[in-house]
C-alpha cells in the first residue's frame, strides 16, 4: 500500500502550543481558549498521527484565535497513533482497532464538557484525514454539532451516508490518491439528492492528501496559495454556521 500521506510527516519544524491540556472523564484533550469569553467552540478531530501532532496543534490554536474554544480530544484513548515509521502494509489492522465510525461516546464526553465547563452554546467541528471521516459520521448522527468542515475524509460505505443533519463542508484535495475524484462527483450528486441543509463541496488543484494542516514554515511555495485558501474557507464556513 502506498504511503498516502506525500508530504514528509517526519521533518517538522518545533511548534510551540499556545493551549495546554486536560483530562475530561477517560480522554486527554488539548485545549487553547481565544482571549476573550465566548459561548462558541470547535471540536478539532486529529488524523492517524494523533491528538499530539503538531500540525493538529497548530489547527486549535489557529481556530481559538478566531474567536472559538478549541479542543482536540485524543480519539485514539492512550493507544498508539500511527507514526511516519509504521509499515504501510500494516495500515488495515491498525484501522480495525481505530474505527472512524465508532466515536460517537468520546464526542458525547467532549460535548458535554464544552457545555457544562466551558458554556458553550454553538459547537462545530472540524476533521483531517482520519477526522474527517470521523466528522462526516457524526454529522449523520448528532444534531448536537451545529456544523462542520470534513477536510480528505469521508464516510464510504453506508447508503445512508447522505442525510447530513447540519451544514457541512467537505474539502479535497485534486492528487489525493485516497479519494478519487469519482467518489467526490458521486458524493457531490447524492448530496443534491438526499441532503435538506447547506452543504459545499471544493477540490483544491494540484493539492495532495494532508495538505491544508501544514504549518506556514512547512509549505511549499508552490502549495501555499492553496492551503492558505482552504483555511479560509474553513474558518469562513465556521463563522458562518457557528
Amino acid at each position: 500500500m502506498a504511503d498516502p500521506f506525500l508530504y514528509n510527516t517526519g521533518e517538522r519544524s518545533h511548534y510551540g502550543c499556545l493551549g495546554h491540556e486536560v483530562q475530561i472523564e477517560y480522554l486527554k484533550a488539548y485545549v487553547c481558549r481565544p482571549p476573550f469569553s465566548t459561548d462558541k467552540a470547535v471540536i478539532v478531530v486529529h488524523d492517524v498521527f494523533g491528538w499530539q501532532f503538531p500540525d493538529i496543534r497548530y489547527i486549535v490554536d489557529l481556530m481559538a484565535g478566531h474567536g472559538y474554544i478549541t479542543i482536540c480530544p485524543d480519539f485514539f484513548k492512550g493507544t498508539k497513533p500511527w507514526t511516519s515509521r509504521d509499515h504501510w502494509a500494516d495500515f488495515p489492522d491498525w484501522m480495525k482497532n481505530h474505527d472512524p465510525m465508532k466515536v460517537d461516546k468520546e464526542a458525547d464526553v467532549v460535548l458535554k464538557y464544552l457545555k457544562e465547563q466551558c458554556g458553550a452554546k454553538k459547537i462545530g467541528i472540524i476533521g483531517f484525514s482520519w477526522g474527517g471521516m470521523a466528522v462526516h459520521h457524526l454529522m449523520l448522527k448528532n444534531p448536537q454539532l451545529t456544523a462542520a468542515v470534513s477536510l480528505y475524509g469521508i464516510v464510504r460505505d453506508s447508503e445512508e451516508r447522505y442525510s447530513l443533519l447540519n451544514p457541512t463542508f467537505f474539502i479535497f484535495g485534486e492528487k489525493d490518491h485516497t479519494i478519487s475524484l469519482d467518489q467526490i462527483f458521486l458524493l457531490e450528486d447524492k448530496l443534491k439528492q438526499y441532503c435538506k441543509v447547506p452543504y459545499k463541496i471544493k477540490v483544491y488543484p494540484g493539492q495532495v492528501h494532508g495538505f491544508a494542516q501544514l504549518k506556514p514554515e512547512d509549505m511549499k511555495p508552490d502549495d501555499k496559495p492553496y492551503i492558505e485558501e482552504a483555511r479560509r474557507d474553513m474558518i469562513d464556513w465556521i463563522k458562518t454556521f457557528v
